[in-house]
């Protein structure tokens, strides 16, 4: 809803001057790229409508926002102000090829800004310009055919129409033969012309004759040279073909006066979409040319309060250097009203109330102010401003009298809805009668409650600011120690003119400088000490706080530090992991292929008799494990329990660890070099006695015994089923496996071990316990079992079997 003010008032001229608002509209125009754009920049002018206001800053926002997406402004380069070539239309006119050319630039540069507003991708939303750019009418194809017919203002295409290529294709061949006979007359009488060329008078091709051979060369005279002596003369053979090519031009222009004629009437029933497509694009070229200045400037957009209250943060001169321009920060409104500024001179006084009173203005106007985003501008009917030296000789006025004379006008013109803007409030005469005219005039806008900000050297009207309630101290810093300002606006502290320092460091007499203090009223002292102790303790007290931002920002930056390594360590130990399982599912893999490998060898050379093959493969067995064992870093292990060759006898049950501790026989006793043969069920292996350890039991000569009589009791069966008991394992595979509970990929791991395990050990038949359940279990059973060799054949329990619960298997 917009803020219905009490007037609605242009802002003076005066002020725009005082505050160089015509600055910021001569930088902006810059940054059009159309002289109609530059000349809407121009005639910019601050509004208090705050639905216009707020139309006007959401078009530039928008207009920021698509230049960030598209990464570029559209270009307007090419609009021109063609209302009077409209009229002409109007009225039914034909315009020149000239004419034309000026209204194709126009419609070509709203073919390419209707291109540019499109919002294909769900990022380009629709905004506050896109019903803008939707109602640019392009009129593509009239454009085309003007692009088509005219080449430039003095050219129009051969293929403009059928007539005109018709009439230019003959005069081209008039032309030729023009020049054919001319040619032939110039070799006749070369001796009678001034220079062997073909030249041109009125339109018609002419021999430069000497004067005295007028008669060899019968002809036309068109001109003579300025001293008579050489005459152009038109050779009577080409006098009908010159007149023919006269008659030719005449029909050439009719045609191009018809191709003229007919692309005006061509664009007369669109005479008023054309002037719509400018008045948009002047529009938008301005709306564009903020966009860009806000860049520049670094700018944001506003936010605006229905109270007239400002809160403005980090706001910067938008005419200073920004690396140069310090931020200030000002409030004005709710707490307090008015603002009485004080401080030395070249402290930044002034430059604060214009840059208050500028970006006021920008705001206004629909720009982007070089300020905080979250700043908040108020909305004034009037902005006046009392700013710099008004002296006139011309009318007689001093300065104090201009300055009066201006606020006389500012106090009759103002009220609750203006800013008003004071430099040096009552300067320029009697200090004391100064003073109490500013404070009673700050006091009349008080009263009024009109937006203020003062400056002043006076420090009654500082003691105005303290003890008036609605009113605030401000000043601008300054360092005393160099002698130079900071340009710091400090709201709440009333400012010190410094000038004892300034003159002592400038080498002023200390004497004399003893004497101007002990001048000083004491109560006036006294109030400049207070302020002293005010900056001292401010300075401590920002000093603190500098500190402690500080601190917490490294503990910040720590944390952050901190956090990052975190993560860096959880994830290389992630990684770590991940390749520690990966490698160890590698090396399982490499163990089960290596396992099933050797099993279907041995059973090969077990059914052959092939003890040297059976060795061999022993022999890659034990080599393969230590190669993986070393590829790892990890030692194969040695016997825990060494033993000597003399304890050894045969029939001595050992573990050989260098092949992972499996269980055999001693067949012979070690050799010179400590080598002996061992029995692994059916082969026969050579090892040396320092990779066994007797087995858990052996104690000598009699369990050796014992355990052949034990093996001999259980006796063969057959070659392959006794190829199959490798030591214990018979005593500790069980009839049965049970995998109800598991996921197929968990089953089928235990269930391969469970089967290598009964083969190896000697068993005949096996029970695997899978349950009925969706029956993935059964299947994935059946279908392993369909691949391995040892298995002969299986089939599911019958009653009292565990019936379709349970699978049957019978080994090899």
């Amino acid at each position: 809803m917009p803020l219905l003010y009490r007037k609605k008032g242009k802002m003076e001229q005066k002020t725009l001057q005082i505050l160089e608002f015509n600055k910021i509209t001569e930088r902006l125009s810059e940054f059009a790229s159309s002289e109609a754009g530059r000349g809407l920049c121009l005639k910019l002018k601050p509004t208090a409508n705050l639905r216009h206001i707020g139309t006007w800053q959401k078009n530039t926002s928008d207009a920021r926002d698509r230049i960030r997406l598209k990464g570029s402004s559209p270009s307007f380069r090419g609009v021109r102000d063609i209302g009077d070539i409209l009229k002409r239309l109007e009225v039914g006119g034909t315009l020149s090829a000239a004419e034309l050319i000026s209204v194709s630039s126009c419609l070509t540069v709203s073919e390419r800004a209707f291109s540019y507003g499109r919002t294909d991708s769900e990022e380009e939303r629709k905004d506050s310009l896109s019903e803008d750019f939707g109602l640019i009418a392009p009129m593509t194809n009239i454009n085309r055919e003007i692009i088509r017919c005219i080449i430039s203002e003095d050219e129009i295409a051969d293929d403009a129409s059928v007539g005109l290529a018709s009439v230019r294709r003959e005069m081209k061949k008039t032309v030729e033969s023009v020049h054919e006979a001319m040619q032939s007359r110039l070799n006749a009488c070369r001796d009678y012309l001034t220079d062997a060329v073909i030249t041109q008078r009125d339109g018609r091709y002419c021999l430069p004759v000497k004067a005295e051979y007028k008669a060899k060369v019968p002809g036309m005279v068109h001109d003579a040279s300025s001293t008579g002596l050489t005459l152009f003369i038109e050779p009577m053979a080409v006098v009908s073909l010159n007149n023919r090519l006269r008659e030719l031009k005449s029909e050439e222009n009719k045609e191009i006066e018809k191709v003229l004629k007919l692309l005006s009437e061509s664009l007369v029933p669109y005479t008023d979409v054309i002037a719509d497509n400018i008045r948009i694009l002047r529009k938008l070229d301005m709306i564009f040319a903020k966009a860009l200045y806000a860049n520049e400037l670094d700018a944001a957009e506003p936010e605006f309060s229905r109270d007239r209250r400002l809160d403005i943060r980090a706001a910067r001169h938008p005419l200073i250097d920004m690396e140069k321009a310090v931020p200030i920060d000002v409030r004005l409104g709710g707490e307090y009203d008015q603002l009485i500024i004080t401080g030395p001179n070249t402290g930044g006084k002034t430059v604060s109330l214009k840059t208050v009173g500028l970006l006021t203005l920008m705001a206004q106007a629909g720009l982007h102010i070089p300020a905080a985003e979250g700043s908040v501008m108020g909305v004034f009917d009037d902005v006046y401003a009392d700013i710099g030296d008004e002296q006139s000789i011309e009318q007689s006025l001093s300065t104090f009298s201009a300055h009066m004379t201006n606020i006389v006008s500012i106090l009759d013109k103002a009220d609750s809805a203006s800013l008003c803007l004071f430099d040096e409030l009552g300067s320029g005469t009697d200090p004391t009668e100064g003073a109490a005219l500013g404070i009673a005039i700050l006091n009349f806008l008080h009263n009024m409650e009109t937006r203020t900000m003062a400056t002043t050297h006076y420090s009654e009207i500082k003691l105005y600011a303290l003890e008036t309630e609605g009113v605030e101290n401000a000043c601008c810093e300054f360092d005393v120690a160099t002698l130079k300002p900071t340009y710091r606006l400090l709201i709440g502290i009333p400012g010190k003119s410094n000038a004892f320092a300034i003159s002592r460091r400038l080498g002023l007499p200390e004497y004399i400088i003893d004497d101007a203090r002990a001048r000083i009223a004491a109560e006036n002292e006294s109030f400049e000490d207070i302020i002293s102790k005010l900056n001292e303790d401010r300075y401590r007290t920002e000093k603190s706080m500098a500190e402690a931002e500080s601190f917490r920002k490294d503990a910040e930056i720590l944390r952050e530090r901190l956090k990052k390594k975190e993560e860096k360590l959880e994830t290389a130990r992630e990684k770590i992991l991940g390749e520690a399982r990966e490698e160890a599912q590698r090396i399982l893999r490499e163990a089960k292929e290596t396992a099933d490998t050797a099993i279907r060898n041995i059973n090969k050379y077990g059914e052959e008799s092939n003890q040297a093959a059976a060795e061999a493969e022993r022999e890659k067995i034990r080599t393969n494990l230590k190669e993986t064992s070393g590829g790892q870093g990890i030692a194969v292990k040695g016997p825990s329990r060494p033993v000597s060759p003399k304890k050894l006898k045969i029939g001595d049950t050992v573990r050989v660890m260098s092949m992972g501790g499996v269980s055999c026989i001693v067949s012979s006793l070690p050799d010179k070099d400590g080598f002996m043969n061992v029995r692994i069920g059916f082969m026969n292996s050579k090892v040396n006695f320092r990779e066994i350890e007797l087995a858990g039991g052996n104690t000598g000569d009699k369990n050796g015994a014992s355990e052949i009589s034990e093996k001999k009791k259980a006796g063969p069966k057959t070659a392959a089923g006794y190829g199959r008991n490798f030591g214990a394992k018979s005593f500790t595979v069980r009839p049965e496996v049970n995998l109800i509970g598991k996921t197929t990929d968990e089953a089928l791991p235990e269930l391969e071990k469970y089967l290598d395990d009964a083969y190896l050990a000697g068993l005949e038949t096996v029970r695997i316990v899978h349950g009925r359940g969706t029956g993935a279990l059964k299947n994935m059973v059946h279908q392993r079992l369909k691949k391995i060799r040892y298995v002969k054949s299986f089939r599911l329990g019958t009653f009292g079997e565990g019936d379709t619960g349970v699978t049957v298997v019978t080994l090899k």
